[in-house]
Parts: structure tokens; C-alpha cells; sequence
């Protein structure tokens, strides 16, 4: 047999598109032979799959070969088909029965020696084996990972001579470590925060509705400890959630504990990273700092430290959850459902009311925001300093675990009324699920129209107000809800208070 096919997969995006790998042998003077697109580190895969099949035992053809990576319109990268191409070649080289590789894709970068080594996006890959109803060979540490999907067949391998004696039904591949136990990781408690009951209130409605949440007050407040804190008042994430959160720590190459693989995730980048950063970016596009949120919380300290520039570009995002990364030869979407805390101190001496520094100078400290990105913060709180002796009292303040049940009704509620959280309603949901008398929706339009607010406003307030409601466990939303749903817009208060 002069003629093999070999499946494996691609990595695009969060996609794994299927690759043909078609390898000939002809006569012909001694060449090796690569098309399909191959980039940089595909063309260096024939010196490594040389040196591995050589110094594994395996005879080289010293013929011509022809390696097709079909479709040849995509783009291939990385080193993900050293391995199989060295199948496809010890096939075509008649040192194994082309039926033995039926039903098995194949992916592994070599090493000289014959070792496998890792590859990126091993969620993707054993997602679409899954939908293609074939088992997957990857290198021991992608397999262990790729556990995290159910329903598909997954081998893990450390070296091309145990890929060929397991396809020769000689001997079993390694076993695979068992996919550990979701531990209940130990998690920092909201009863750590003395006092500041009316932020932790506010941290609940966080939690409950999905809402994204902006802290100011002076340093040394709480703030940062208050947003570390919000993942253990959260519902934990569903298989679906963990799987996708998954797929993409795997293309951006970070390994997770697979111990803590449902909790959600917790970024907080530094005030001096990027756009490309936060959004993601690259000639091959790779997920940022809020994909890398996704389903999880994004911090940001500091908040007018960022660039307003870098600020601005979260503002697409947060409308539509997902990122849509464009290069000249690559383009690649990553989904981007993240809830955003930031914390920022209300002047750039720590205080507007410290005497330190003018209304003017104070001003051109907020400034660094632009409106349209606060507009996108449902709830603004203020977080005041601890009255004196609140330090030194001794008080038991209310668990995580205690929020946390409020926060689990609330959401059962929610999902079974409308199938997701109060803060992804659009305006026809709204319309439909939060429905308000008369009286209270003029009263609310009144107050947003003397306040100068935005129609974003005028939905944001009405869907925290239902959140509100399904705390309480009441079925429709009163004027108390909007007043207090009013109540959380601290920044544009401030600004209102400068302004005069």
C-alpha cells in the first residue's frame, strides 16, 4: 500500500476543523514533501518525524513522499500532525494495515526520540471526535484533560511505539489517570468583610442576577475583598459552563486543576495590560482575558489606571458576549459571558472629600471613563470607611454558604421563569417578564429622564429590580425594587455632585 489517510484536527478559533492527512510514496528521488497550507512549524514537522520514526526502530522510505493536508484552504499550524503523519507513513511504507487506524483520529507533536509531546486545544479536538463518532489519540497530559468531555473514547500515548503496538493490538496505551472528584475547594468567605452590610447586600444582587458591578471608596475600604469573594457566593458552573470555560483555557494553553473544574473562573490583569490582551488577538487568534472570564467574574482594580482606550473596547462585549477577532489571514470568534467588577477610588489622592485635590482635578480623574462604558454598569455602590471601633468589635458577620442559599433560590427562579439570568434579558424579555404598573413606569421614566439617563438605564434598572423581587421571592416588581434598583448609581451621583 503506497497510499494512507490519517484523520486528525485543526485548531481554529474555538473549532476543531477536520484534517485529511494523505500520505504517497512513489519512486522517485529521496524527497519529503509537505502541501495543504502548512505554516512554518508544519514544514519542520518532516525533520521530526524523521528523527522519531528513525530512532524508534522504524524503517524510512528512501523514496519520495508526498504529505496532502487536506482541505488545503485551512490554514494548519503548530506540530499537532507529527504524529499522524508518522502513522501515515509507517502505513503507506507497508509497516502497518491501513484498516488498523479505522475509526481513530490522531493528534501529537514528536519529539526526536519518538516521545509525544502536548498540543493546545485538546477540549475542541475531543469535542469533535465526539460529534464524529471516532476515539482520539492524544499525548498522556491533553487525554487527562480532554476527560472533562463525556461520551468519547480518548487514549493517551507518550510514545509512536506505543501508538503502533496499541493499533497492532499488541498491548493496551497507558491508562489515562481517572478524572479526580470535584473537590469543594476551600474558598475565601464573605464573613472575613466587617461591616459594609450595604455593599454585601449589593454583592448578592451581583450574584443573583448575573450583574455587573462597579465599588468606589477610598483605599483600604474592602473593595477587593468583597469582588474575591463573590465566587463563593456564586451557583457553580454546569457541565455545559465548565466544558466551554474548558475549551478555552486549551486553545490559550493553560492547564487547569481538575479538581476545581466546575468552579467559575476569577481573572484580575494588571492596570498596565493591553487591549489586545483583555479582547485577545494575535496572527493566530488567541483568547483574551475576558474569554478567559467566560462564565466566570473579570476584575478590575484600579479602574481608571486602565487606558481608556483599553476600557472602551470591553464596551461591544458586554452587550453581546462574545469577541470577534479579525486579522489578514485569520479570524476567529470566542465567546466572552463574563460579569464585570471593578473598584476604583473616587480621586487620584484616595478621597474627594480628603482636601487633597480640587473638583476639577477630580473630575478629570473620573473623565478617564467615558460614559458609555459606565452606562454598561448596572449597579455603582459606594464603599464608605469602617465607622470607628468596627475594627476592634467583635461581631459575627453572615457566611458565603448562607448568601449563597438566597442567591441559588433566586436563580432557580429565574431560571425557571425565563431559562437564564435576570442581566441577559432583551428588550422583548424584559417587556415579558418584568412587567411594571403604570404608575411605577412612569415613575421610572420620570426619574430617567430628570436624571439624564440612557434608555440602557432605564432596562438595566428594571431587570436588577427583578432581581431584587426574586431575593424577596415575590412574584412581581413593586416601587420599592425600582427605588432600590435606583439607588445603586453611586458614580453617576458623584459626577452629578461635582458637576454643581
Amino acid at each position: 500500500m503506497s497510499l494512507a489517510v490519517v484523520y486528525s484536527r485543526a485548531r481554529y478559533g474555538l473549532d476543531a476543523p477536520l484534517v485529511t492527512v494523505e500520505v504517497h510514496i512513489s519512486n522517485g528521488l529521496p524527497a519529503f514533501q509537505l502541501v495543504g497550507l502548512p505554516e512554518t512549524s508544519v514544514k519542520e514537522s518532516r525533520d521530526r518525524v524523521r528523527s522519531a520514526m528513525v530512532n524508534s526502530g522504524f524503517a524510512f522510505p528512501d523514496r519520495k513522499i508526498t504529505v496532502n493536508l487536506a482541505p488545503a484552504d485551512l490554514p494548519k499550524e503548530g506540530g499537532r500532525f507529527d504524529l499522524p503523519i508518522a502513522l501515515g507513513i509507517i502505513v503507506a511504507s507497508g509497516q502497518l494495515a491501513e484498516k488498523s487506524l479505522l475509526g481513530f483520529e490522531f493528534c501529537g507533536e514528536l519529539a526526536l526520540s519518538g516521545e509525544i509531546r502536548q498540543i493546545l486545544g485538546e477540549i475542541p479536538v475531543a469535542i469533535a471526535c465526539r460529534e464524529a463518532k471516532r476515539a482520539i489519540v492524544l499525548p498522556m497530559l491533553n487525554a487527562q484533560q480532554a476527560q472533562q468531555v463525556s461520551n468519547v473514547t480518548v487514549h493517551g500515548a507518550e510514545h509512536l511505539l506505543q501508538v503502533h503496538s496499541f493499533l497492532l493490538a499488541q498491548q493496551a496505551l497507558p491508562q489515562i489517570p481517572p478524572l479526580p472528584v470535584a473537590e469543594t475547594k476551600q474558598q475565601a468567605d464573605l464573613a472575613d468583610v466587617k461591616g459594609q452590610a450595604h455593599a454585601k447586600r449589593v454583592l448578592e444582587i451581583t450574584a443573583a442576577g448575573e450583574h455587573n458591578l462597579l465599588m468606589l471608596g477610598p483605599a483600604g475600604t474592602g473593595k477587593s475583598m468583597l469582588a474575591q469573594r463573590l465566587p463563593s457566593i456564586m451557583p457553580p458552573l454546569t457541565e455545559s459552563e465548565a466544558l466551554a470555560t474548558a475549551a478555552i483555557y486549551s486553545i490559550a494553553g493553560i492547564t487547569r486543576n481538575l479538581t476545581d473544574w466546575r468552579q467559575r473562573p476569577f481573572r484580575s490583569p494588571h492596570h498596565t495590560s493591553s487591549a489586545v490582551a483583555l479582547v485577545g488577538g494575535g496572527s493566530v487568534p488567541r483568547p483574551g482575558e475576558i474569554s478567559l472570564a467566560h462564565h466566570g467574574i473579570l476584575f478590575l482594580d484600579e479602574l481608571p489606571e486602565f487606558p481608556r482606550k483599553v476600557l472602551d473596547v470591553l464596551r461591544e462585549p458586554l452587550e453581546t458576549n462574545k469577541v470577534h477577532i479579525s486579522r489578514a489571514a485569520r479570524q476567529a470568534e470566542f465567546p466572552a459571558q463574563f460579569q464585570l467588577i471593578a473598584a476604583l477610588n473616587p480621586s487620584p489622592t484616595g478621597h474627594h472629600e480628603d482636601g487633597r485635590s480640587s473638583p476639577e482635578q477630580v473630575m478629570r480623574y473620573l473623565n478617564r471613563l467615558s460614559g458609555p462604558f459606565i452606562d454598561r454598569i448596572e449597579l455603582q455602590i459606594e464603599v464608605p470607611l469602617l465607622p470607628k471601633g468596627m475594627l476592634s468589635q467583635e461581631c459575627q458577620e453572615e457566611s458565603s454558604a448562607s448568601v449563597r442559599e438566597r442567591v441559588l433560590a433566586a436563580r432557580e427562579i429565574q431560571l425557571q421563569r425565563q431559562g437564564k439570568a435576570n442581566s441577559r434579558l432583551n428588550g422583548r424579555e424584559i417587556a415579558q417578564y418584568c412587567p411594571l404598573s403604570q404608575a411605577d413606569a412612569g415613575f421610572l421614566e420620570d426619574t430617567i429622564h430628570r436624571f439624564k439617563l440612557s434608555a440602557r438605564t432605564y432596562h438595566k434598572v428594571i431587570k436588577v429590580a427583578r432581581t431584587i423581587a426574586d431575593l424577596q421571592l415575590q412574584t412581581d416588581i413593586s416601587k420599592a425594587h425600582i427605588m432600590e434598583a435606583l439607588s445603586y448609581r453611586a458614580l453617576e451621583r458623584l459626577l452629578s455632585y461635582l458637576k454643581s
